[in-house]
């Protein structure tokens, strides 16, 4: 720079100098407010326009005489006296707290074992642990429906090879065979997770380990676990989300086994299915799925607070 153009740029107003820097700061702003309004768009057709229609319609209730008419708050204060509501809220809480636990266990434990470097074809491994994720619902629904059920398949063999009555389906064991059919879809998510977190450990640690004479099970407990602390965090917050809207499973199965114990208000996503659309209550539908995404999201919020706070104090 010449000292003509250093004068020239010491005699700039600072009045322009600031209105160039706002200026600038606005087309940043408004680059970034072009890329984010695909899914500001996508979110509000699917997410927020959904979630007002629902509150709206949580304020009615149809009437076999009068119609549809507008009556406040009264479907949630029925709804927090609803015994058969409170029956399915409970079995799914029921359900997270045994099935969640187990299955992240289970997914880190294969995570571990694919990271330890012991085990032969560990590509060919990853990729089947995970293909039950890409499974759908319904297909894998049917698929352990025909293989666990008594009139066909597998038990239905057993049981005339070895003349038992062995029955996954009964009313007491049918919540346990879903959260083996649930067990085995998610649990490759979920170990791909923890498999990635792993990977992304520095290899320098387990060598200073090693020098330091840590064995294989000290590395594990004094490294890799506590490198999984915040993806164990999203997880379980994932897994809690999932557990909360279990609907496929109990909606199919009692077309496939009978005596299994699967009512219509075995779920309260099952319980809100049949409101709306068999017992034309669609506002009191409505109600119960607001109340159930608020619970979802206080449950969620309650993990997520305390797991990160945990992880971070770590």
């Amino acid at each position: 720079m010449g000292p003509s153009s250093a004068t020239a740029a010491a005699v700039v107003p600072p009045e322009r100098t600031r209105h160039r820097a706002r200026a600038r700061k606005r087309g940043k702003k408004q680059i970034g407010l072009v890329f984010i309004a695909p899914f500001a768009l996508l979110f509000t057709l699917v997410y927020v326009i959904p979630v007002i229609y629902a509150a709206f319609l949580s304020l009615f209730q149809r009437k076999l005489v009068g119609g549809t008419r507008f009556t406040g708050l009264a479907n949630y204060t029925k709804l927090f006296r609803d015994a058969q509501f409170w029956d399915g809220v409970g079995r799914v809480l029921a359900f997270t707290l045994v099935q969640v636990p187990l299955m992240l266990i289970f997914a880190m434990a294969l995570a571990l074992a694919l990271d330890s470097r012991r085990l032969h074809g560990t590509r060919f491994l990853r990729v089947s642990i995970f293909l039950p994720y890409a499974v759908p619902a319904v297909v894998s629904t049917l698929m352990w429906g025909f293989l666990l059920g008594v009139k066909y398949g597998l038990f239905g063999s057993l049981n005339e090879a070895l003349g038992t009555d062995l029955d996954p389906f009964t009313p007491g064991t049918t919540l346990i065979s879903i959260g083996v059919m649930v067990t085995w879809a998610f649990t490759g998510f979920n170990m791909l997770i923890f498999h990635a977190v792993l990977k992304a450990v520095p290899r320098e640690l387990y060598e200073a380990a090693a020098l330091d004479g840590a064995n294989e099970y000290q590395v594990v407990w004094r490294i890799k676990l506590p490198a999984l602390r915040r993806s164990v965090v999203i997880a379980v917050i994932f897994s809690i989300i999932g557990t909360f809207q279990i609907f496929n499973e109990p909606q199919i199965l009692p077309s496939m086994v009978a005596n299994s114990g699967i009512t219509t208000h075995y779920t309260p996503n099952l319980y809100a299915y049949h409101l709306a659309f068999t017992g034309s209550q669609q506002g009191y539908a409505a109600a119960l799925a607001l109340v159930m995404a608020a619970l979802t999201i206080a449950v969620a919020y309650v993990v997520q607070i305390r797991g990160l706070r945990n992880a971070f104090d770590a």
